[in-house]
């Protein structure tokens, strides 16, 4: 039997009558239903059906039917009448307490401490009146403290599976992200305008160690649309400059799958964790306020504003300004990427004409003939 008492439904009803007509005993239909038999013992004598007329073939209508079954019980529950309307002063005194600002549970708790057994009443029963007939013609539903017109489902909302799988978490980011001692890392967020001046916005992108900036225009919030313009405005960077992205988990940026760096998302309600792109947006909303007209908000404004905010010093970059520091990683990085694909190999030290020479002409002559230090090259080819 389950751990909780739950009334016979129209579904068991229907079984019940099947396992009758198959000869089943009651012993058995109840453990095949999960009952007590005393239960369906109840349940099959209170709706037993016996008409004394017979058919022309002289059948007599006997028997257990679901339908009449469930009709009977529906009705049964229509009849039944409050606790609070078939006692007026309980009802006058929940109604007076109500209206001094008390909750159900209150109400409920204080009269068990109280007043005698007769007297006391659940505070689900005091929900049911407050959203039964009598409640909603003296608006009882406007005492409470969250004055809702209809009550939720008392298991409330039930929690949807998140669309983003769990190796996209930030905890899973690598650590060198969190410490921005690594380039390439951007972090993302959606700039959302008044209502009233329709559905367009801008996507906010920020490169977390050179503080780099670069802002969307969006006609609306479809993921696709807004994934896609990230792909092509990024997609002109060189790979290395786009490594990871950070967004949070609103539903503009489910179509992540689409682009061609890694992507991971803050954890639930902690938008926080990406907080370079949020201190960002303050920034920003100095220039762009939220009813700020449509045609500030083109691409031209926006690229505009863009370089504005990556020509500004920052303190957290010594006073250098965005652009210049992920202009500089750019070269660096595109001149380290070069060397590497560019120059020939490695000369072993069983070359002959590396030996010839005494050895500080010898590492002269190798750093000028592959532009860097060959020593510590050498080292690591050996290693």
């Amino acid at each position: 039997m389950g751990e909780h008492y739950s009334q016979i439904d129209f579904a068991e009803r229907r079984r019940i009558q099947d396992m009758r007509d198959a000869k089943m005993p009651v012993t058995a239909i109840a453990e095949a239903s999960g009952r007590h038999r005393s239960t369906i013992h109840r349940e099959i004598r209170r709706n037993f059906y016996h008409d004394p007329f017979r058919d022309r073939w002289g059948k007599e209508y006997k028997g257990y039917f679901c339908t009449s079954a469930q009709k009977y019980a529906h009705d049964q529950r229509s009849r039944r009448r409050l606790k609070l309307t078939l006692k007026p002063v309980l009802r006058d005194h929940v109604i007076a307490k109500l209206r001094e600002g008390w909750s159900p549970q209150q109400i409920a708790g204080r009269l068990k401490l109280d007043a005698s057994d007769s007297a006391t009443v659940s505070h689900e029963t005091i929900y049911r009146f407050i959203y039964g007939p009598e409640g909603r013609t003296l608006n009882l539903y406007a005492l409470l403290a969250v004055a809702r017109r209809r009550r939720r489902k008392r298991m409330g909302r039930k929690p949807r599976n998140s669309p983003i799988p769990a190796e996209r978490s930030i905890a899973n980011r690598p650590a060198e992200v969190e410490t921005r001692q690594s380039f390439g890392h951007w972090e993302c967020d959606l700039v959302i305008f008044s209502p009233q001046l329709g559905k367009s916005n801008i996507t906010s992108l920020q490169e977390r160690q050179s503080r780099y900036h670069i802002l969307i225009a969006n006609e609306d919030r479809r993921s696709a649309g807004v994934i896609s313009r990230i792909g092509t405005v990024l997609g002109k960077f060189p790979h290395h400059a786009c490594r990871t992205i950070t967004f949070d988990r609103g539903t503009e940026f489910l179509s992540y799958k689409s682009l061609s760096l890694d992507s991971y998302f803050c954890n639930p309600h902690s938008p926080w964790q990406k907080g370079g792109v949020e201190n960002a947006n303050g920034r920003l909303r100095r220039y762009l306020p939220l009813g700020v007209p449509v045609a500030e908000r083109n691409g031209s404004a926006l690229a505009a504003l863009a370089k504005r905010l990556n020509d500004t010093p920052r303190r957290c970059l010594d006073y250098r300004t965005p652009a210049e520091v992920f202009g500089e990683y750019q070269l660096r990085l595109s001149a380290m990427r070069g060397r590497e694909t560019s120059r020939p190999p490695l000369p072993r030290r069983s070359h002959r004409w590396v030996h010839r020479l005494d050895p500080p002409s010898r590492w002269r002559r190798a750093d000028q003939a592959y532009g860097l230090p060959v020593r510590a090259l050498l080292s690591q080819h050996d290693g």
